[in-house]
């Protein structure tokens, strides 16, 4: 019962429920999520990490980027994902959120890469 407890707390925070949401249709990094969520990154950042901590959002490296992705492991949050979107209408953010994905590529170039 703890899993599922918790995986409807990590959703009631609107930030997080929008990375999901993201996330269930592609894989991004930080700097994309942020451009598509007109956040800033640390927010971002923070919201990934408490995903990654509870085992809902993986990483991984590519180039100089760190690309993040929904576990595939978790059948709930991938059935609640779905739901969400079969009435995605009702979400106006959502539905913004889901239009600025098509600009993602361009993101890319706005993500500073630490130097080493």
């Amino acid at each position: 019962m703890d899993k599922l407890s918790n995986v409807f707390k990590i959703l009631s925070d609107e930030t997080r429920l929008r990375v999901v949401m993201l996330l269930f249709k592609e894989r991004l990094c930080v700097c994309q999520l942020s451009g598509i969520l007109d956040l800033p990154q640390p927010r971002v950042s923070k919201a990934l990490s408490k995903l990654r901590d509870v085992g809902l959002v993986s990483d991984e490296r590519q180039d100089r980027f760190v690309f993040y992705s929904l576990s595939k492991r978790d059948g709930l949050l991938g059935l609640v994902c779905e739901g969400i979107l079969a009435s995605i209408g009702d979400y106006p953010v959502l539905v913004e959120d889901a239009k600025r994905l098509g600009f993602k590529d361009d993101l890319l170039n706005g993500c500073v890469v630490p130097v080493s």
